[in-house]
């Protein structure tokens, strides 16, 4: 019999011995629109209806604490909550780190944010962040813990040293297979940080179980954690999808779907891809399935215009957690459209997260290496499995002393 599951969050408010070390501190919360409770109440409304908490300020991680703002560098401000009186603080808008001022007006911080355990989930990169300035100003930072719907798989190169940024909080692989509360621990050991810090952790969190492999379908409800991660398959694909943000192709923003999509073009062939991918690396497609398909976005790149596309389905029968690597799929498509293309302009160069001296792909990335795969016609995909294979090895060995649930 499975033990059902609680998160962070309804642990914290069911269990008054656990809030004890709460008493008479001054408390904030980041959160964004998942931060719900297993009855879909609002986190910041829970906590304020408690009468043994102190709630004075909040704060909204990138597309706001109402996950309001559609797409990136898009900024959200700072404003005082209608409901409860509070200072709600941006941590994406005229700063990325919360001030001395920002500091001021609470003891613990309580963190509850709903990850998809991506490296570039720029999440995490505000965890680091909200830690860094813990330590230096003597706060305390719980972290309310919540599944990594991604599951424990690992995908991807570690961040190369010198390629730190918003979308890249430290020597991590894309896929990480972390939850929030195990890479707290993570980075303050990476950081050699000294502070308070306590993870409310989950209860019943089954990351290798059927069929949720990581999220616990069935049991909770999908919440947008930002305005393109719609669902569990995105969620699934995201590790590979999202390097399609440095490109000039689609990934499907401004469609019902974004980030399910390998591509999404008017210019290509989506077929002719997909058989040169089929050609080239067969074994990368196993795990999901390869739709061809058209959408026409209302807005983003292409907007209005009809793209040839190809969709992944990450679920039902279609679905094998354990083969499914999507960082490989997506680098497999861009092999092919360079192979079938050879001059086509994939690489997108324009401002990427305020960083404009780099190229988004290798930002995503966390280093070149992919893209000069991607670009030397001599590069096969067993080149690229090897390089790999070293960085995904390391941080298996390196995570286990991190990992909560097992």
């Amino acid at each position: 019999m499975t033990t059902p599951i609680q998160f962070g969050i309804d642990r914290l408010l069911a269990d008054p011995e656990l809030r004890r070390p709460l008493a008479g501190r001054r408390l904030a919360l980041l959160a964004h629109p998942a931060s719900v409770t297993a009855d879909l109440t609002h986190s910041l409304d829970a906590l304020a209806a408690l009468p043994d908490l102190q709630l004075t300020a909040a704060f909204g991680p990138q597309h706001g604490i109402k996950g309001d703002k559609q797409d990136n560098m898009v900024e959200s401000p700072d404003f005082v909550d209608p409901l409860h009186g509070i200072p709600i603080f941006s941590l994406y808008g005229e700063v990325r780190r919360p001030t001395a001022a920002m500091l001021d007006t609470f003891d613990v911080l309580l963190v509850d944010l709903q990850d998809l355990g991506c490296r570039i989930y720029t999440f995490i990169t505000t965890l680091r962040y909200v830690l860094e300035a813990a330590a230096a100003h003597g706060k305390s930072v719980w972290v309310l813990d919540r599944p990594n719907p991604a599951g424990r798989p690992v995908e991807g190169f570690t961040l190369r040293a010198g390629w730190e940024s918003f979308v890249g909080a430290g020597p991590l692989p894309m896929r990480h297979g972390l939850t929030m509360g195990e890479l707290g621990a993570w980075f303050i050991a990476q950081l050699q940080l000294d502070v308070d810090y306590r993870v409310v952790e989950m209860t019943g969190w089954q990351p290798d179980a059927a069929p949720g492999y990581g999220w616990p379908l069935g049991e909770r409800t999908w919440i947008n954690p930002s305005p393109n991660a719609p669902n569990l398959s995105m969620a699934r694909a995201y590790a590979g999808t999202v390097m399609l943000e440095g490109t000039t192709l689609s990934e499907g923003r401004g469609t019902t779907r974004p980030l399910e999509f390998l591509f999404g073009a008017p210019d290509i062939d989506a077929a002719a891809v997909l058989a040169e991918m089929q050609a080239l690396a067969p074994d990368w497609l196993v795990g999901g399935k390869l739709r061809v398909c058209w959408f026409e976005p209302t807005f983003h790149k292409f907007h209005g215009q009809l793209c040839q596309a190809l969709q992944i389905h990450s679920e039902g029968p279609y679905y094998d957690h354990a083969a499914f690597r999507p960082w490989r799929l997506q680098a497999l498509a861009f092999k092919a459209i360079r192979r079938r293309y050879p001059d086509y302009p994939i690489w997108r160069d324009f401002g990427y997260e305020y960083e404009f001296d780099r190229l988004a792909i290798d930002l995503i990335n966390g280093s070149p290496l992919l893209r000069e795969w991607v670009d030397d016609p001599a590069a096969t995909p067993a080149d690229l499995d090897a390089a790999v294979r070293g960085d995904e090895a390391a941080w298996l060995a390196e995570r286990e002393a991190f990992l909560i649930y097992r």
